[in-house]
């Protein structure tokens, strides 16, 4: 049931609701009514654009969404946050408030995927403890790996390789850059398009964890080290029908960044 109400005191019967459907699923009569419930996409575009409030879907109610006018940031302030954020790969090594990275975590799961399937699963360690944990057990698996001349030849060996020795002899983790956290998104093979959907949630969570001063890194020795130590997938519990989309470590910065880099112009290829 996807409980479509309308409050016909509110409804100022604009149609705004029916026309804006992505489903084609909302018929006007005098109110808005729903013609096809099992054709409904859930993605409430319905609550979201009437402009009275007067709209209600899976049990929502309107008046606790955020009044999107004189709450939105503004443009400069969303280009320095893209333009300032770095990847982060000296952290502090302090656990960060649980519920801090349950807001993050919340938020980021607006993200869109793709035909509004919502179905990316975030998995994340958010105890310091736990991470510590892990990240001997996989250096001890990668070092067990290259001492039997197991790793694949190429760039996985040269990066992990130095990984290994710099944790052998330096006590340094160049995998998961001594963090506490990591977070790894995936969703079901059978997903729309489950690796979008994944990297699009990484990429809403990573921009709200810089505005909240909260340091991230796309890390590809995470995934290096996944590739190798396929029993980690199972070990974290992520699900078997599941597409591992990328990895993610994140924590309080040791470092500060001052100011924004310069890059461009963009490549642009322009259709005539």
């Amino acid at each position: 049931m996807i409980q479509f109400h309308v409050d016909e005191e509110r409804c100022s019967q604009c149609g705004d609701c029916a026309e804006d459907c992505p489903a084609g699923v909302i018929s006007m009569d005098d109110y808005p009514r729903i013609t096809n419930e099992d054709g409904c996409y859930r993605c409430q575009h319905c609550l979201a654009v009437c402009p009275t409030g007067a709209v209600s879907i899976l049990g929502r109610d309107p008046d606790a969404s955020t009044e999107l006018a004189g709450n939105m940031p503004d443009a400069a302030g969303l280009e320095t946050l893209i333009k300032g954020r770095r990847s982060v790969r000296r952290y502090s090594g302090r656990d960060l408030n649980p519920a801090l990275i349950d807001e993050l975590l919340d938020i980021a799961c607006h993200a869109p995927t793709g035909v509004n399937a919502q179905a990316v699963l975030f998995t994340v360690v958010r105890e310091g403890a736990v991470m510590k944990a892990l990240r001997e057990e996989v250096m001890a698996q990668l070092t067990k790996l290259q001492a039997a001349g197991k790793l694949p030849e190429g760039l996985v060996a040269q990066y992990i390789g130095g990984a290994v020795k710099a944790w052998q002899e330096e006590g340094k983790d160049m995998v998961f850059r001594g963090a506490p956290h990591l977070l790894i998104t995936s969703a079901p093979k059978d997903a729309p398009c489950p690796v979008q959907d994944t990297h699009i949630a990484l990429a809403t969570f990573q921009l709200m964890a810089h505005a909240r001063g909260v340091g991230t890194v796309w890390d590809g020795m995470v995934m290096m080290a996944l590739s190798l130590y396929p029993g980690l997938v199972t070990r974290l519990g992520i699900p078997e029908d599941h597409i591992v989309g990328y990895a993610m470590v994140f924590g309080e910065p040791a470092v500060e960044y001052h100011r924004t880099v310069q890059r461009g112009p963009a490549k642009v290829n322009i259709v005539g």
